[in-house]
This record gives C-alpha cells, sequence and structure tokens, in this order.
C-alpha cells in the first residue's frame, strides 16, 4: 500500500525525504560521494563484505508503545482508552510485552530467534524536533561541529575499499554524511551511464575526459564507474519486487536486497519509512494509520530477509526512529512527541526477544516513556559484534553499556 496520510508536523512534511537532496550532485542516474583517495580498483577487486548492516529510519517518531506494547504495565491501558491494543491480539507475548497484531510476517523470524526489540530506547536528552532531533540520532556525536555521521564513521574503521561500502536507497541521510565512500540511487537499474551505448563509447568519452582529475569531480566520476561495473548483471536481472508489499518500504528493501545479492562490498545500506508522525487518527488494532504502518513494516522486512537468499547470514537490520511518542493519548486519537521509543533488530547475531530495561509508564499528560538504554548502546552492540569496529571511534564518548541482543 503506498502512503498517502499527510504529516500533521508542518516541520516534517517540510523536509520529505523524496525531495531534501534534490540539488545534490547526480551523475550515471545515482548521486556519490568519497573521501580524498583517488578509486584505482578494477570491477573484480570489489571484495565480498563480511557482514551488511541496513538501517531502516522510521522517519517521523514512529509509537513503539504500539509497535511492542507493555501489557502488563496497567498505565498504558488507563493513558490509552481508545487506541490501546488489547492483550489478547498481541503476538509473541512474554510476561511484560507483546507485538501489534498486524506484525504477524514477523513470527516465523521471531520464533526462529532472529528478532530483538529492545524497548525504552533513545536520546540521552529529549529533542522533540522532527529535524534536530534526526540530525542528533544520525550523527551519533553530542556537542561536535563535524558534519559526519555514524555510519561514514563506520564505514572509515572498515577495510573495504569499494565505492559501494556504503549505499542509500533513494535519499542519502546525515547517518551516511562524511569522508568515508558512499552511493545513493533509486534503484539498482539507476545505477548506469545515461545515454551510454553497447560500447561503451560514452563511458570511455567521460573517462578520458576526466583521466588527469586526480580529486573531485574526477574522483567520483571514476567510483561512480567502478560501481556500475562491479553490479552482478544476473543480480540485477533477478527481480523479486512482486513478493514486498506495493509500499515506498518495500521498494526499497528490494532494491536493497538485489544489492547486497550483487556481492560487490556493500557494508551498510540506509532505507526510509516514512509517514510515522500520528497525532490524530491512529486507529485501532482492528485497522487504520497504525495498524497499515505496522503490517508494511513487518511484512517487508520479512519479504527482505527471504530475499536475500544465501548472503542472509551476514546481514544484520536495524530499525531507528527520531523520537517516540507520549504515553497518553490525545484528543485526535493519537499521540504528541515523546522521547523513548523501540528499536527492533534482524538477522546475523541477533539474539531474540525482548530485551532492555522496563522503566514503567505514568498517567500524566506529559508523561514519556522514559529511556533506560542510549539508543547508541544498541547501535554500539551492533558495530562491535558484526564488524569488529570500536565503538569509541563510530560513537565518541559515549558511555558504553553493552545491551545483551547481539
Amino acid at each position: 500500500m503506498t502512503d498517502t496520510t499527510v504529516p500533521c508536523c508542518d516541520e516534517y512534511a517540510a523536509i520529505s525525504r523524496r525531495g531534501l537532496f534534490a540539488g545534490a550532485l547526480a551523475l550515471a542516474g545515482a548521486t556519490t560521494a568519497v573521501g580524498s583517495a583517488v578509486i584505482t580498483a578494477s570491477p573484480a577487486s570489489a571484495a565480498s563484505a563480511a557482514s551488511v548492516l541496513v538501517v531502516v529510519s522510521l522517519r517521523g517518531a514512529a509509537d513503539g508503545l504500539s509497535l511492542v506494547v507493555p501489557h502488563a504495565d496497567p498505565v498504558y491501558y488507563t493513558a490509552r482508552p481508545r487506541i490501546a491494543v488489547p492483550a489478547d491480539r498481541l503476538l509473541a507475548k512474554d510476561a511484560m510485552f507483546g507485538l501489534h497484531p498486524n506484525m504477524t510476517a514477523l513470527l516465523p523470524l521471531w520464533d526462529a530467534g532472529q528478532v530483538a526489540a529492545v524497548h525504552a530506547t533513545g536520546l540521552p536528552v529529549a529533542n522533540r524536533s522532527h529535524f534536530a532531533a534526526m540530525e542528533e540520532v544520525e550523527d551519533a556525536d553530542p556537542g561536535s561541529s563535524q558534519r559526519i555521521g555514524w555510519l561514514n564513521r563506520l564505514v572509515g574503521t572498515t577495510a573495504g575499499t569499494h565505492p559501494l561500502q556504503g549505499f542509500g536507497v533513494g535519499t542519502v541521510p546525515t547517518a551516511l554524511y562524511g569522508p568515508g565512500k558512499y552511493m545513493s540511487g533509486s534503484s539498482v537499474k539507476s545505477v548506469e551511464v545515461p545515454g551510454a551505448d553497447k560500447e561503451g563509447r560514452r563511458k570511455l568519452s567521460l573517462e578520458t575526459l576526466w583521466a588527469n582529475e586526480k580529486g573531485g569531480l574526477g574522483t567520483s566520476i571514476r567510483s561512480v564507474f567502478t560501481a556500475i561495473d562491479a553490479f552482478d548483471p544476473a543480480q540485477v536481472a533477478l527481480d523479486n519486487s512482486k513478493t514486498y508489499p506495493g509500499s515506498d518500504l518495500g521498494r526499497a528493501l528490494s532494491t536493497a536486497a538485489r544489492i547486497i545479492r550483487g556481492d560487490v562490498g556493500v557494508e551498510v545500506i540506509t532505507v526510509d519509512q516514512g509517514d510515522w508522525d500520528m497525532h490524530t487518527g491512529m486507529g485501532s488494532a482492528d485497522g487504520g494509520w497504525m495498524a497499515d504502518k505496522a503490517k508494511d513494516l513487518s511484512s517487508s522486512i520479512a519479504a527482505f530477509m527471504a530475499d536475500l537468499g544465501p548472503q542472509a547470514p551476514k546481514v544484520t537490520l536495524l530499525t531507528i526512529s527520531e523520537f517516540g511518542r507520549r504515553v497518553v493519548e490525545n484528543d485526535g486519537n493519537g499521540t504528541d512527541h515523546g522521547h523513548g521509543n523501540v528499536m527492533f533488530a534482524v538477522g546475523a547475531g541477533v539474539k531474540g526477544g525482548y530485551h532492555g530495561r522496563w522503566p514503567g509508564l505514568a498517567n500524566t499528560y506529559d508523561a514519556d516513556l522514559a529511556v533506560t538504554t542510549d539508543y547508541r548502546n544498541v547501535l554500539a552492540d551492533v558495530v562491535e559484534a558484526r564488524f569488529g569496529a570500536s565503538s569509541a571511534t563510530v560513537f565518541p564518548g559515549l558511555k558504553r553499556s553493552r545491551v545483551g541482543f547481539m
């Protein structure tokens, strides 16, 4: 289902992920940014990545209290008389939590121990501005004046040299900004030289034109060409998109799976799912905005994991949102900007089940879900376990504490 709901916040609507980087450098149907090193690797040198991280950003601030319901906390039902999800409808229930009933597509992965939910995560200090919180979450370096995202720092700590170490499906989030090499494109097929012929004359002309340019656009062009050449045509042709929901998220994760199956050295892929800013009209467990988004999220993730084929054992998917929602429902049958939230981890290395320390809920109008786990510690568990990277380098100043889901 294609997202059609208009975001409630003008601030959020003004920074649509479709249009945010419309003016970015475009070349060969994709955007690219690279570090200072000149890329000279031939297509054959593109090495298989040992681990791949896919980060799904739930833009607009998802309501984690609806996705993973604390059914044993009595405040939840008192504070949400109209929008609460009934306990007897929940999936994968334990003594405290259960999944939204529209997340049935995730149950096989959950039962196999490949899905973890970490509750009460978030920024150390509440930030209720969509734009500012997005920047803060994706930069993950409080107080720094440098605009370098945590995923760019992660790519910089690994041994890969291919331009496709980082790939933003659709647009480039702040998390990928920086000197480390990354590209973006709306689809695998879009990564091509416009007007290219079978003999490769257009590409050869561009390569000759920029052969002596050792930096800037010349480096970018050579990086793009290396990336284009590295794609496995058989994997580009293998299109399983019909097994996904027909939503923006489904299409984006289908593209991510094709890139991973191409095995060209990608280590990090970013994907967005927008339209989570549910100030009004969330609906109920029987249907509506939240139920539709929960179904799209779970079905898209399940289709993605099934589409990876032999690459699946090295892929870990994480979800993240800029902040959560308040505990108490508002007069419009929705929820306002809050603080703590839930994060999902799926796939390689994951220890399934519910994780995190539950703080309990308060039934006051401005009550938030308190944060008991710094979201960077969730990310750091993956960075260390899957990439062997230094969490101190990727998350400067973090007071490290293992969460235990990896």
